[in-house]
């Protein structure tokens, strides 16, 4: 006679990791498992409805390909949507959200008080953050 059900075993995945995902303005990171064997593009996808499940400020959208997963030590190029997320050899990242170019009509004028020096960073837009004095009430 049995007195435990027995658990049924599934195929293994791969090995399951735990990643930390720091999105630009939020209060904190993102946490959630992941296999190794996931793709960039669907860890943006599972950040995206996470951040949005738990209602979190500010509203990011849910278009994964408005979004780019950075491994915040190891430079400033943004992961391919097409590698695997364990082959990074880290568990933890940055979700930025793509910078947005300005469409301009013909006849319009150039805004100059919005034109930037260079491509700029993300490292550049944390200092430049972090500068920022923050007034209590």
């Amino acid at each position: 006679m049995l007195l435990y059900k027995q658990k049924k075993t599934q195929p293994a995945k791969g090995n399951r990791l735990l990643i930390t995902i720091t999105v630009l303005g939020s209060a904190g990171p993102l946490r959630f498992l992941v296999n190794e064997e996931d793709l960039v593009a669907a860890v943006i996808d599972t950040a995206l409805k996470s951040y949005a499940r738990e209602g979190r400020l500010p509203v990011l959208g849910s278009n994964l390909n408005d979004f780019l997963l950075y491994v915040p030590y190891a430079g400033s190029e943004a992961l391919s949507p097409w590698e695997t997320i364990g082959s990074q050899g880290t568990r933890n990242f940055m979700l930025c959200k793509k910078p947005q170019t300005e469409k301009m009509a013909v006849d319009e004028k150039p805004n100059t008080t919005i034109a930037r020096k260079g491509n700029g960073s993300w490292k550049a837009w944390i200092n430049k953050s972090f500068s920022l004095k923050i007034s209590s009430h």
